[in-house]
């Protein structure tokens, strides 16, 4: 039996329990990795956009990654690196790599609209960290586009082994297929996850098993095997959820549907802002129909 990569399955991108006082709160966290584990999760993505890694200082970033070791293990965890510079992702990535991971997820350089050549110097530079690296294709927020040729590139240097697809645009799916067979297509936007697992993809790096676990993976897993009755269904009850994972407010809005379903969400640092009334009512309707259709852990 072939062992499973640490990027394939259901990866969360792990939401960061805060205090009160807006401290991180790493017991919390711990149990939470754990608790995404027991209810059928692969592994988690620490310090990711959901994981609000931008807001952290050093020494919290680092003791992330080594919590959710602690908790799951390393070969669960697959820390995102992402950094203004190649030389301080490369350094995120060898902190990864001394905690015990087995894999890490780069976004391209994202204090500039950088070309081609840059993107190829970045991965490179951060490959040298020895970890196999999934690429974060995330051109809304990062205006750097990692469309299927230039992957093609990147993995047949051996710079990438996998990307999180971010755009929407599913067509990717084939293309991708046909140009870099080898590299692993993991959906990154939950609101495509039906179209890109049918498309070939061999996980889901996701944000809304923070709440719901147990009923996104039977998501990925019916979508993956072409069971298309049982993940229909799943999907129309969950859409209206797994939208907000593209939206600017993913963060708020999964916090608040684990408030919601008895998890602890919690605040999140500024310059994130509540949300407004009208966005937490829809989110509350949202994850109560779930609730009512029984699809909580």
């Amino acid at each position: 039996m072939t062992a499973r990569l640490p990027w394939h399955g259901v990866l969360v991108a792990a939401a960061l329990p805060l205090t009160p006082d807006l401290a991180v709160d790493h017991g919390r966290f711990a149990e939470h990795c754990a608790w995404l584990v027991e209810n059928g999760c692969d592994g988690v993505v620490a310090n990711g956009s959901l994981g609000e890694y931008q807001v952290l200082t050093p020494e919290e970033r680092a003791k992330v990654v080594e919590t959710a070791v602690a908790a799951i293990g390393g070969d669960r965890v697959v820390p995102g690196v992402g950094a203004y510079g190649a030389a301080e992702a490369r350094r995120w990535a060898e902190q990864a790599r001394d905690a015990g991971c087995q894999a890490v997820m780069l976004l391209p350089p994202n204090s500039y609209r950088a070309d081609e050549r840059s993107v190829l110097a970045h991965y490179a530079e951060v490959a040298q960290a020895g970890l196999p690296v999934v690429a974060y294709n995330n051109p809304i927020d990062t205006k750097v586009d990692l469309v299927p040729e230039l992957l093609a590139k990147l993995s047949a240097e051996g710079y990438v082994r996998a990307v999180k697809e971010f755009t929407g645009d599913v067509r990717r799916a084939y293309r991708l297929a046909e140009l870099a067979p080898e590299l692993d297509l993991l959906a990154g936007a939950d609101d495509v996850l039906l179209e890109l697992g049918i498309g070939g993809a061999k996980g889901w790096i996701a944000g809304y098993p923070n709440a719901l676990p147990e009923a996104s993976v039977r998501l990925y897993r019916a979508a993956v095997a072409g069971d298309l009755d049982t993940a229909r269904e799943l999907y129309r009850v969950l859409h209206p959820l797994l939208r907000w994972d593209t939206k600017v407010e993913f963060v708020q809005a999964i916090k608040l549907s684990m408030d919601i379903v008895g998890r602890y969400g919690g605040p999140c640092r500024p310059p994130r802002m509540p949300l407004l009334p009208e966005q937490a009512a829809a989110v509350r309707t949202a994850t109560e129909q779930a609730v009512a259709a029984g699809l909580t852990a």
